[in-house]
């Protein structure tokens, strides 16, 4: 009596195209979940700026509570940025080339910031802001337009980031202005909040296409 060894089921080879689409899904579901988590933030920050310091303009100094959300706003850009390297750099490694000036941009704003709480008044605050906002727009533009092809969906950081250049350069020219205010970086939060969550959905469609 002779006996047969039984095949082992053999596993179709993944292809590179396979591949690809696998880690640009899984991009893709990590972008969505940290930009949904920076929609939360942004919303809540703009909350408590809102019910603590919309009253102060450009001649106050600012209060112990404004100086922590100001200080604490660039700081969480920093930690965003770097948990998106993380995810995006499997995807493009230029990716992580570029968003180190973003790093080092966010710290230097929070630097200023504190500068700012301790000597300054709401005026050098919105330059500071205006200043950052401008540069790390300009930053983020180039990160989507690169991200572009490889994990798509794209437009809305594109749009975001064209919007945070201009909303720089007109927050750091009315910084001295007299009804100038910490409303007005609300306003420039809210308007953040806003293009992660179109973003958010942009990606979820694309997600969906792409099965």
């Amino acid at each position: 009596m002779s006996s047969t060894t039984p095949t082992p089921p053999t596993t179709p080879a993944t292809t590179p195209a396979h591949a690809h689409a696998a880690a640009t899904a899984t991009t893709s579901a990590a972008l969505r979940s940290l930009h949904l988590i920076r929609v939360a933030f942004s919303l809540i920050w703009v909350a408590l700026v809102f019910a603590t310091s919309a009253s102060l303009v450009s001649t106050d100094e600012p209060t112990v509570t404004a100086a922590v959300l100001l200080v604490i706003y660039p700081l969480w850009d920093v930690v965003a940025t770097l948990l998106e390297r993380r995810t995006a750099g499997a995807a493009t490694g230029s990716v992580s080339r570029v968003t180190t000036a973003n790093v080092a941009l966010g710290l230097a704003a929070t630097a200023g910031m504190i500068v700012v709480a301790a000597f300054a008044t709401i005026a050098t605050a919105l330059l500071v802001f205006g200043v950052w906002a401008l540069l790390s727009g300009a930053v983020q533009l180039v990160v989507g337009i690169r991200c572009r092809r490889t994990v798509g969906a794209q437009w809305p950081m594109i749009i975001s980031g064209g919007q945070s250049v201009l909303a720089g350069v007109s927050i750091a020219a009315m910084s001295a202005s007299a009804t100038s205010g910490l409303s007005t970086v609300a306003g420039y939060s809210a308007f953040g909040a806003f293009w992660f969550l179109v973003s958010v959905i942009a990606l979820s469609v694309r997600g969906r296409s792409a099965r």
